[in-house]
Order: structure tokens, then sequence, then C-alpha cells
């Protein structure tokens, strides 16, 4: 588990994916669980590429509501059913070739919503968790920051079927991220982030 005790424009953690450096990615699912009491302002996972900072971005601007960029273009997913102080399992997928994205909260799917750019993500990918790169690598925002816990984050390099995300959301079997994967996770922390190896999500939040 990860825990980002306090705002901060330098607490991170910078995850190192199981890829090649350049990669070319023409689809992602990513899936975590997060913990906070923190009602807006949330940085859940990001990724950038040296020509394009919000390559790929999961952002809550409030309660209830999501925020997906990827190629620096946006889709916000409402009403989705969150809760404070408890464990939220969250799923976002992404499919390159009809631009198609959905997001999965505690087991509910959003719409489906379309980005018009279709196409890859290439280059040399650098992923952090709680923090906006507002440059490749850097740039971060306090009040863009993440205060609370993070675990069981995977990164696929597909967009995962409805079944696969059920068994995640459930914390039943499934398989683990080939992109970044939480049970041989390679990473580091900079400034004030908290890990330890337990198993946090003995009461997951599933609507």
């Amino acid at each position: 588990m990860l825990t980002f005790p306090a705002e901060s424009n330098r607490s991170h953690v910078v995850l190192t994916p199981q890829l090649e450096k350049e990669t070319n990615l023409t689809a992602i699912t990513v899936c975590l669980r997060a913990f906070s009491d923190q009602s807006q302002g949330q940085s859940l996972f990001s990724l950038a590429l040296p020509d394009c900072f919000n390559a790929f971005f999961i952002f809550k601007p409030k309660q209830g509501v999501y925020r997906l960029h990827v190629s620096d273009s946006s889709l916000e997913f409402w009403g989705m059913q969150d809760e404070l102080n408890a464990w939220n399992s969250i799923c976002t997928t992404w499919d390159g070739k009809t631009g198609l994205s959905q997001l999965w909260v505690n087991g509910n799917p959003s719409t489906r919503k379309g980005f018009s750019r279709l196409g890859s993500l290439s280059g040399t990918p650098s992923i952090i968790l709680g923090q906006d790169q507002d440059s490749y690598g850097g740039g971060f925002e306090a009040k863009q920051s993440f205060v609370g816990m993070l675990t069981d984050v995977h990164m696929w390099s597909s967009v995962l079927s409805p079944s696969e995300i059920s068994q995640y959301m459930h914390d039943r079997w499934y398989q683990s991220g080939n992109v970044v994967n939480w049970d041989s996770l390679a990473f580091s922390k900079i400034g004030y982030v908290v890990t330890e190896n337990v198993k946090t999500t003995q009461k997951l939040t599933i609507l």
C-alpha cells in the first residue's frame, strides 16, 4: 500500500513499466484502488510521454466525476458511485482503434465515450502516482496531488473485458498487468510517501 499523507508539490511515486523503453500503445486498461477523504482535485494515475504530458491521465475533479485525458484531449464521466473514507475500485479503458473509453467504479460502468483522435501512444512513458505531470516527469502542483492511500495498481496494453474487470473489482483471481504489475512492482518514491506490504482491501466498496 502507498500512503500519501499530505498535499504536496513534490511527493510522488515513479513506476518502472515492464516494457521496452520505446513503446507503442494502441490500447490501455488501468485499474487501481484508492482511499481518500478528499472530494476534489485528485490525481490518480499519470502517464506522460516526452511530447505529450497528458498521454494517459486519470483525474478526479470532484466526488462522482472522473476525467480521462488521452493525448491531451479529455472526457468526463459523471454520476459514478464512489465513497469518501472507503476503498474505491477504479478501472479505465481506452481503445486506440475505435477511440472508445469507459470508466468503472466499484463494479458499475459508465457510458462509453469516444476520443476523435485514434491511433497509438508512442515513446518512453513516465508513469507517476500521486501527482499530475505538467511536464515530462515533473511540473507538479500541490492542489492536484493525491492525498490518501493507493493499492493494487495494474496497467495492461489491452482493453480488458467486462468479466475481467469484474474479477478485479471483486478482488477475485485476475491476470496481473503486463505493463504495471502491483505484485512485482518496480518503483521509486520521492518525498513524503509511506509504503507498507499489507493487504488493505478487506472491505471493498462494491455497490
